[in-house]
């Protein structure tokens, strides 16, 4: 009899997250099936009210786990502004209040950031991810891209913060703009799950 193919979960209801993950981590475990939130019985998330992007990854990746029996996999990302103290970090997608709105913050963060002179604009954004496997087993990495924040909007792909931030490998151009391929390259989501993808393989098999 043929093995069930793998179905991996990842906490999030994100689509662009979804893909994104489904993509790199095709190269490592071909035939791997990544169910998101929608994909599986609703259960109760958990409020992420840790102070670490790693902290509230875990909280959702045993949650995950706990309510699917499936490997999970989260993540918590955000944009760290070195004028800002690092801020809005763990409050990256909540800086403007609720509701959630990536057009306030951006708004928000602009505002903040008005008077600060461009070499003083660096940023980085971070992503922790955890993984939960059914046998107790937890992986943790992190991915980062560093870059700094411009003065306005530009670009349509994307989400969050990436029509205001240009990488530094990737200069001239913001997040927003770049193909998707080239952001999957550079991006602190990418950097995370490339090293995440082959420990995963080597785990689940």
């Amino acid at each position: 009899m043929a093995d069930a193919p793998l179905r991996i979960h990842l906490a999030s209801r994100n689509a662009k997250k979804l893909a994104e993950m489904e993509r790199i981590l095709a190269e490592h475990l071909p035939g791997a099936t990544v169910v998101g939130l929608d994909d599986v019985p609703a259960y109760d998330e958990p409020v992420e009210d840790e102070p670490t992007f790693e902290g509230n990854a875990r909280l959702k990746a045993r949650a995950g786990l706990a309510a699917t029996g499936l490997p999970t996999v989260a993540d918590d990302s955000g944009l760290c502004v070195d004028a800002l103290n690092g801020m809005p970090g763990v409050l990256s997608a909540r800086w403007s209040g609720p509701p959630k709105s990536d057009e306030r913050n951006n708004e928000l963060l602009l505002a903040q950031l008005h008077d600060v002179p461009d070499e003083r604009r660096g940023a980085h954004f971070t992503c922790a991810v955890v993984a939960c496997l059914p046998d107790g087993r937890e992986v943790v990495v992190e991915g980062r891209m560093a870059g700094r924040v411009i003065r306005e909007v530009r670009g349509s792909g994307g989400f969050g913060y990436d029509v205001l931030f240009e990488a530094d490998e990737a200069p001239g151009v913001t997040t927003a703009e770049l193909s998707r391929d080239d952001k999957d390259a550079i991006s602190h989501r990418g950097h995370a799950l490339r090293e995440l993808a082959p420990r995963l393989a080597e785990v689940l098999g």
